[in-house]
């Protein structure tokens, strides 16, 4: 199975030469559907949708009319499909320039697997809780930058930043740069007025849908200058998302029950009907795989995710951008970054053609990949390619 067939029809978007959005495209097989065409057309005027939110460049305004709003015009392309209504507005997947799907409004990054948060605490914090006092009582996060979130297939260029060294701190290009293998959240609805919680009950209503997401870190940077407040120059140079928005009612079959909490988390924590997906996650590095893992066994979910970062009112709006922090599990090999696959780069990787990895080389490239448990639907994979450092 393709992973991109009628059972998920991801929304995506057109770029021209310059990378710009142009339009909005639907992913089918080895294909792309435009669903300008379709709106021009009034096929799409049974969903609901202004066609002016379906005729525009890129997903912003389809996301701020909602989950619903999404769902209702993936059933209408499915059924324009099937009865072959939407033959002419079909474009071979090869050749087509892709633009980062949406605007980034907001971008925070989770620290949601327990696995993880274990693995990181115990070498950096070698003399300490490998946990945080709070990391089982609260959704830990930190706040990223909007503004260096791209899309697939975009080169990384491998950041400056002051590292530590027996001499004193220096400035030098990262000699331990790494990736994060994550799934995100894309919001959508209205926003909530500043000051109004989001219940974790309506956190569904407003997750649009799911993309892959590699938080791309320099490790030694990150090490230097995380304490007291986190993650800042070693993390905010780039991160990467999938070219693909999988609107959440398509991962329907993919939803399982969490992982037990222990301790029971805060009320407004508890859902009624709580969720975790059951997405198979692989990494590959020069085009061999170093890594594969699940999604199912993230601690804290994307509803409890999306609700504590509105509990003090902050507001939630679409385009807002939440993601899973590396997803890690209890076996080896299933580690989601090569900070914990290598120890800390004491134990480098050998890869397919004989060489080793502890951190990424200039010229690396790597890949991630995640698709529900039964192969029939596939998250958009995430590529990037390492450039040297100015």
């Amino acid at each position: 199975m393709s992973g991109f067939g009628i059972e998920n029809l991801p929304f995506g978007a057109r770029a021209d030469a310059g990378g710009a959005a142009t339009g909005i495209v639907v992913r089918f097989e080895d294909s792309v559907l435009d669903v300008r065409a379709l709106a021009a057309d009034g096929l799409l005027d049974d969903t609901g949708v202004p066609r002016t939110a379906l005729e525009a460049a890129n997903l912003d305004a389809l996301l701020a009319c909602g989950r619903v709003a999404g769902a209702a015009v993936r059933e209408a392309v499915a059924a324009l499909l099937a009865d072959g209504r939407a033959e002419r507005a079909l474009s071979p997947l090869a050749g087509t320039r892709l633009a980062l799907p949406f605007t980034v409004g907001d971008y925070v990054d989770f620290f949601a697997s327990l696995e993880h948060a274990t693995n990181v605490g115990r070498m950096f914090r070698p003399d300490g809780e490998a946990l945080p006092a709070a990391w089982r009582h609260l959704p830990i996060a930190y706040h990223g930058r909007a503004g260096t979130v791209v899309v697939s297939g975009t080169p990384i260029r491998r950041p400056r930043g002051i590292l530590p060294g027996p001499a004193g701190p220096r400035r030098a290009p990262t000699e331990a740069l790494d990736f994060e293998l994550e799934l995100g959240i894309v919001a959508g609805g209205p926003a909530n007025a500043v000051g109004v919680p989001v219940g974790v009950d309506e956190a569904d209503a407003r997750i649009f849908g799911v993309v892959l997401v590699n938080d791309w870190s320099a490790r030694d940077v990150q090490r230097f200058e995380y304490v007291p407040l986190g993650p800042f120059n070693g993390k905010s140079f780039a991160t990467s998302v999938s070219a693909w928005v999988v609107v959440l009612d398509a991962l329907e079959g993919a939803r399982v029950a969490p992982v037990a909490q222990d301790p029971p988390p805060a009320a407004h924590l508890q859902a009624r009907d709580p969720w975790a997906l059951d997405l198979e996650l692989e990494a590959e590095l020069q085009g061999g795989r170093v890594t594969a893992g699940n999604s199912r066994g993230l601690y804290w979910t994307f509803a409890q995710q999306l609700a504590h970062a509105a509990e003090n009112g902050a507001t939630i709006r679409p385009g807002d951008l939440f993601a899973s922090g590396t997803v890690s599990g209890p076996a080896r090999g299933s580690e989601g970054c090569l900070l914990e696959l290598t120890r800390g780069g004491t134990e480098p990787l050998l890869l397919a053609d004989g060489s080793e990895r502890a951190f990424l080389a200039d010229g690396d490239e790597v890949t991630l990949r995640a698709q529900s448990a039964d192969g029939t639907v596939a998250l958009g994979p995430v590529t990037g390619a390492i450039l040297p450092a100015h």
